[in-house]
This record gives structure tokens, C-alpha cells and sequence, in this order.
């Protein structure tokens, strides 16, 4: 058998592994993210050249009903396998290590490793670890969890899961209780309190965040489907700072950075597209920082757990702020018999 036939033999099984079978639709994979997930099977001259072939192999495996599209003349058509793979020990095996490199070629080039430990943790099929084994531990002093009232989580998770509207009573942080019927879009745990992505009675805009802990009372109304938001995506949200009530405003920040901190920027990028060079030989920093970052009371909190080993140089308005705030702490610690 010529090598270059054992070579495609192995991609289709590579290609098949990583579609389970029985999944909704939903939740099957296109091309775009096949591709991402066995870029090194692919390994064309150019983007297209990539795609052809990847069509070629689905097309192929869907000929012989090894794999079915799941959306005939959607747009992007997604996949899954038609029958599960042979069930011996060693298959199983040889299939769960394709997937766990398949995952983790993913989430590599997008430094997406929550996502992966997440797929880990939760898979019902191919590589899973239980939590004796893996284990997310944050960075940051961890909080108890806010206490939330009798209902109201199962209430949030039936309407999201619907989707269907959501009666509530909240008391907001001025502690003004009134009735809402929010619309849920999303599910966030930011530290220890659990947010929700929701529209408010006959809304459009904006996306608000409801925190669970001040819900008094909420109730599911199966009979009333939730409206969708116009472009909402939780991933953008995210990614603009709106779980951290910023406005999705984008700041270019520029740091000078010295100590431990040096290693932790350098190593983890405060953003995509961050750059950095070497400060002056007699500077009293070491580096300078530049990244493009979501304008937050996140970036805010850390700027100033970060202490001395770190400077604001811009933008101007955040430097004033975190001398503010800084004075401010400085003052709580002055000694009054100090001459």
C-alpha cells in the first residue's frame, strides 16, 4: 500500500474518531472548526487547498455512511458518525487519544486552555478526567459563594434551557426591590457570583447583567419564549469586559513592569498582539508593556494588586485613577505620630 494512501487511510479515521455519533445538531462540528481541530492533517499550501481536501475526506465518509451531515444544505453543514466505533479496549483508546490531540491542537493556537480543561472534565465521550485528577485552582484569593435564594437557580436554568421568559423580583444595589420579566441570553460565573445575560420586559436593548444573589423570587414561564437578542454572543461579551460591567470599550495601555510580574506578563500576555521591550539599563523598571485591553474593574483591581512593581504610563484618565486610588490606601496606613 503506498504511503500516501496508508497516510489518508488514517486521516479519515482521525477525521471519523472526532464525530460522535447522536448528537443534535447543534452541537456538531463544521468544517471551519474540524480543520482547526486536525490542522496537521491538513497541511496545504494555502487555506483553500486545506478546505478542498477536508471536503474531499467528509465527502468520502459520507459516501461510504461511515458519517452523516446533520443539516443537509445548511450553511456551514456540520457532521457527526452514523454508529459508534468498534467497541474493543484498544479502539477505545486509540480512539479517546485522538480526540484528547485533536483537543488539544484546538485549544493550543487560541491559548484556549480553559476550554480544554473544561472538555476534559465534562466529556461523555473520548478523554475525560475526573476531578481527582484535574483541577482548576484561580489565582486569586477565592471568595465563598454568594447565598441565592430557594428556587431561584433552578428557575434561571429552566428558562435558559427552554428558552422561555423569566419572572422575577430583584432588588437592585440601591436595595429597590421590583417586579421584571427578564428574557435570558446567558449564564456567566464571574468569582463567587453567578450573572445573568437577560433582556428586560419589552426591551431590545441593552444585554443587562442580573446578579442570582439579589433574585427574591423568580419563576420560569414555560408558556413565553424568551426574545433573543439581536447579536448577542456571549464569547464577544466576554471578551469586551461586559461580564466586569465595562462597555465594551477597548483601551491602549502601557505599562512599565519590574519583578515577579516581568516573568507573569511575558509569559501570559495581557492581550492578544501585546508587545514589549527593554527598558534602560538604569531605568527602575525593566520592561515596557504595550496591549489593546477591555477597559474594566478587573484590569482596574489587578493594576493595583500588582502594587510597585508596575506603573501606568497610559492611557492618562487610568494612570490619575489608579494614583487616586493609591494615595487613598497610602493614607489608610500613614502613622499618625509620624513627624
Amino acid at each position: 500500500m503506498a504511503a500516501a494512501h496508508e497516510t489518508r487511510i488514517a486521516r479519515l479515521n482521525r477525521l471519523e474518531a472526532l464525530l460522535a455519533p447522536g448528537r443534535a445538531p447543534a452541537a456538531c462540528p463544521d468544517g471551519a472548526r474540524l480543520l482547526a481541530m486536525l490542522g496537521a492533517d491538513y497541511a496545504g499550501t494555502t487555506p483553500q487547498a486545506r478546505r478542498r481536501a477536508l471536503q474531499r475526506d467528509l465527502e468520502e465518509l459520507v459516501k461510504a455512511q461511515r458519517i452523516e451531515a446533520v443539516n443537509p444544505g445548511g450553511k456551514p453543514l456540520r457532521y457527526r458518525r452514523v454508529t459508534d466505533l468498534p467497541d474493543d479496549d484498544q479502539a477505545i483508546w486509540e480512539y479517546n487519544l485522538e480526540v484528547m490531540r485533536a483537543l488539544v491542537a484546538e485549544a493550543l493556537p487560541q491559548r484556549q486552555l480553559d476550554r480544554l480543561w473544561q472538555r476534559l472534565l465534562t466529556n461523555a465521550e473520548g478523554p475525560r478526567l475526573d476531578e481527582d485528577r484535574l483541577r482548576i485552582v484561580p489565582d486569586t484569593l477565592r471568595l465563598q459563594a454568594a447565598a441565592l435564594a430557594p428556587g431561584v437557580l433552578e428557575a434561571v436554568i429552566e428558562a435558559l434551557a427552554q428558552p422561555c421568559a423569566l419572572r422575577v423580583l430583584y432588588q437592585n444595589a440601591e436595595d429597590v426591590r421590583g417586579p421584571a420579566c427578564l428574557h435570558p441570553q446567558a449564564l456567566v460565573q464571574r468569582g463567587p457570583i453567578p450573572y445573568l445575560f437577560a433582556l428586560k420586559n419589552d426591551e431590545a436593548e441593552p444585554v443587562r447583567l442580573y446578579a442570582l444573589h439579589r433574585m427574591i423570587r423568580a419563576k420560569a414561564l414555560a408558556a413565553t419564549p424568551a426574545r433573543a437578542a439581536a447579536g448577542f454572543k456571549l464569547d464577544e461579551a466576554i471578551a469586551n469586559g461586559q461580564v466586569d460591567f465595562g462597555r465594551g470599550e477597548r483601551i491602549a495601555l502601557e505599562l512599565r513592569v519590574r519583578g515577579y510580574l516581568v516573568t507573569v506578563v511575558t509569559t501570559c500576555p495581557l492581550a492578544a498582539g501585546q508587545r514589549w521591550e527593554d527598558e534602560p539599563l538604569d531605568a527602575d523598571f525593566e520592561i515596557r508593556v504595550w496591549a489593546q485591553v477591555p477597559q474594566t474593574g478587573q484590569l482596574l483591581r489587578w493594576l493595583l494588586g500588582a502594587g510597585d512593581n508596575v506603573e501606568v504610563i497610559a492611557p492618562p484618565d487610568l494612570r490619575r485613577v489608579v494614583a487616586a486610588q493609591a494615595a487613598k490606601m497610602a493614607a489608610l496606613y500613614a502613622d499618625p505620630n509620624a513627624c
